[in-house]
Order: structure tokens, then sequence, then C-alpha cells
């Protein structure tokens, strides 16, 4: 069992390693397919940094994998524009051309050294794109990453289906417990509960209650809510016939909760609880699949998530410090690295106890979750991001037309690498916080359930 349970967590590990890197080559290829469509010349398609492990070349451009999986790029010819001194060089008979690459997780905008190129080279050159075109390029990228999002999405949503209650019985109680109380059985003296003493057992399937027929549980739920001291009848269907049970619901406390089935709690901190008629059964979780048209919402919500996470992303950094070296649970909606996720990825595959097909709705749902990561991290606005080079190219359009219409000269392409020390501030940054989401992955991993 030890054997089996060990060789699932590798699996798990295996099959989101292999989504991402797939990802991550289906993302450099959303910039190529524009980028050659649009005639740049595009010297490498990669996926990995370090070492080339293999490649080919295939007409102008090699294609190939390298050590580290952990990114992927394409190299593209005048990615910066030339400085202005070489601006003559720029003129027919020579050009030095400066190529750069793009990427998911570059560590450096990588740039080839100014070889001289001919003027049929240096006018393949991406600066040379209208504005329009090479935001095209740049958004390619990201683009691809939410439509992968949003097939996995469809998968976990439509093939698989997602948990919810049904109108079977799933459990009941066989005593009436305050909700503060955590006992895990009936202490002695404890009331019986109505669901209890009517007889109504775990499998049976509700019909009706109150006379209403049930479409839903929560449908049935609120009948009894509203029903406390009130003697109902509840028509349940068991062994392929129909039973009539009479239960009197009694008033209770229980723990007021959101639509994600969260604890409200009031301006002071206190747990709010409100009154209910109380029967004491649980619903039995079914599995259900949802409309295509649950898929955008789900994606939205995600992507609000990531934004969310982005922009609190130094106070969350704070506690994923604090809970790294001080000890403290890590927050499961915090940021995670690969080894984090890869983590939650061998745990989810070696869960006994859970359905297979659950497992595997689990790990979709994980690369979905991913894809979606990189779709928003990659529009940040600072280079190398994607996002950086497209806010490039829009300043470069707006300086453009305002010089027009004001009759003045064309001040020529925006040169991004002329930030480079910010660019070099971001890249530490993000080094920075991969170590320390590492470590924290690894002494004080996110579990699952919390």
């Amino acid at each position: 069992m030890l054997v089996e349970t060990v060789l699932l967590y590798v699996l798990g590990i295996l099959i989101v390693a292999a989504g991402l890197v797939l990802s991550i080559g289906l993302h450099e290829i959303g910039h190529l397919v524009p980028a050659k469509a649009f005639g740049v010349k595009v010297g490498q398609y990669m996926i990995g940094f370090g070492p080339t492990l293999f490649s080919r070349k295939r007409g102008e451009t090699e294609y190939g994998v390298k050590a580290i999986p952990l990114g992927g790029y394409i190299s593209m010819a005048g990615m910066y524009p030339p400085p202005k001194t070489e601006a003559a060089a720029a003129e027919p008979g020579g050009a030095h051309s400066r190529t750069a690459t793009t990427g998911v997780f570059q560590t450096l905008v990588q740039e080839a050294p100014a070889e001289p190129t001919s003027h049929d080279d240096d006018a393949r050159s991406f600066y040379r794109l209208a504005v329009p075109k090479r935001i095209v390029i740049m958004l390619g990228g990201p683009l691809m990453n939410l439509l992968i999002a949003v097939v996995l999405y469809g998968v976990v949503l439509c093939a698989f289906g997602v948990q919810q209650p049904s109108t079977t019985v799933g459990s009941v109680s066989q005593c009436v417990l305050p909700p503060t109380s955590t006992a895990t059985s009936c202490p002695a003296g404890a009331a019986e509960s109505p669901a209890a003493a009517a007889g109504i057992r775990p499998g049976d399937e509700l019909v009706s209650v109150d006379g209403t027929a049930v479409t839903g549980w929560t449908q049935a739920t609120s009948i009894i809510q509203k029903s406390p001291g009130t003697a109902i009848d509840i028509v349940v269907l068991r062994d392929h016939a129909r039973k009539t049970l009479t239960m009197t619901p009694l008033l209770t406390e229980r723990y007021v909760t959101d639509t994600a089935g969260n604890v409200v709690t009031n301006a002071a901190g206190v747990k709010e609880t409100e009154k209910v008629g109380f029967v004491g059964i649980g619903a039995a979780l079914a599995r259900v699949q949802q409309p295509v048209t649950a898929v955008l919402p789900a994606v939205g919500d995600n992507i609000g998530s990531v934004v969310h996470l982005i922009v609190n992303l130094p106070e969350r950094l704070v506690g994923v410090a604090k809970a790294a070296f001080g000890g403290g649970t890590r927050d499961p909606n915090g940021p995670v690295g690969v080894v984090g996720v890869g983590r939650l990825a061998g745990d989810v595959a070696s869960l006994d106890s859970v359905p297979i097909l659950d497992r595997a709705s689990a790990l979709v749902g994980i690369l979905a979750s991913l894809n979606v990561a990189l779709f928003v991290f990659n529009l940040v606005p600072l280079l190398p991001l994607d996002g950086g080079h497209v806010a490039g190219a829009i300043i470069e359009g707006v300086r453009r037309s305002v010089a027009k219409l004001f009759g003045k000269r064309d001040p020529g392409p925006v040169d991004p690498s002329k930030i480079l020390p910010l660019t070099l501030v971001v890249v530490t940054v993000l080094g920075a916080m991969s170590l320390l989401l590492v470590y924290a992955d690894i002494v004080n991993p996110i579990k699952l359930g919390g």
C-alpha cells in the first residue's frame, strides 16, 4: 500500500509537470505563429533554459528543448531597436538590429550579440512592425494560456462535473447538539434528533417536504428551517417504494454561513448565529455536469482571484515568510511556487479515500488554475514580462500619434532596453520571491483542506 501511495504521489507530480511544460510550449507558440505570420525573423523556439538537450533546425528557426523546464522563449530579430547612434547602420547595406527573447518565466531578456545583419533581415525586425502587430505578437502567449484555461475548465465542469448536494440523505444526526459543540458522539441526556426519531435513513431520497415536491437539497432545508415546532410530512423513496415520515423540526441555533459555506463573523469578529428549524439530516454529494455557460464565469472568478493576489502580493509574501521562518499555517489562498504545486498534485493523486474521478478532476483543475496564473502574471506591464513589451508598444503608438497630431518630427521607436535597471530590479524581486516560495513549499507547504 505504501509503494502504491508513493507511485501515485509521483504520478500526480509528473502529470502536472508535463501539463505545465506543454502549457509553456503552447504559450510560446502563441508568440511564434503571429510573429512568423507578420514576417518577423525567428531564430529560436525553445522550451526551458540552460544547456540545450536537443534541437532541430527547420528553415531559419531552431526548435529545441533545454535542461531547465521552467520557462521558454522565442528569439525574434530586432525585438529592441538599434541605438540612435547606429541609426545610419540601419539603412540599406547593413544593420545592427538586436535579437531578444520572449518567454513565460524569463530570468532576463536575453539579447544576442549585435552582429551586422543584412538590410532584408533588419526589415524583418520586430521593432519595425506596426504597433498593433507587435501587441498581437506579445499578447499571443498569454491569450494561449487563457484559451488553455477555458478548455481545461470546460473539462472539469462539463465532462467531470462538480460535487453538489443531491436530494439523497447522506447522514442522519442521532441527537441535537449546539453549534459550538465539538463532540463526535451523542453525550448522555442529549435529545434525539427529529429525523432519527422518525426513522429516516441514509440513502433515502427526498421526494417531497410538507407537500412540496423536492428538486434540490437547499429547497428542502429551506422548508424545514422555516417550520420549527410544526409537524411536517417528508416523503422519501426507499428500496424503490415511497414512504411517508412525520417529524417536527426543533428550534435550534446554528452558525450563519455565506454562499461559499464560510462562517460569517460580525464587526467584533464574533461568529454570527441564527435560530432555525432542525431535523438532523445531511445531503449526500453527487457529481453534476455543468452547462457550458458555467465555464467563462468560473474562469473569470479565477482571474479575479489571481489579480487580487498580485495586487496584495507584498502583504501575502510577508505572510509566507512568517509561515516559513516562524511556523504557523500557510494561507491556502496565498502564493505558491512550483515545488508547492507539485506537492499539492502529489497529495491529490495519492488520496486513497477519494474516488479516482475526483482526483483526476482536481489535477486538471490545478493545470487550469496554473494557466490562469500565467495569463494574468504575464500581463503585468513590467519587463521582462509580455505585458512590459505591450506597454512599450502602446507608449510608442501614443508618442507617434501625438507627434503627428501636432506636426512634430516622428520620435521613433521606444527602446525598452533603456529601462534595463528597472528590469533588473523586477528580475531580482521575482528571483527572491521564487526562492522564498521554494523554501516555504519545502519547510511549511500548503496542505489539502487548508
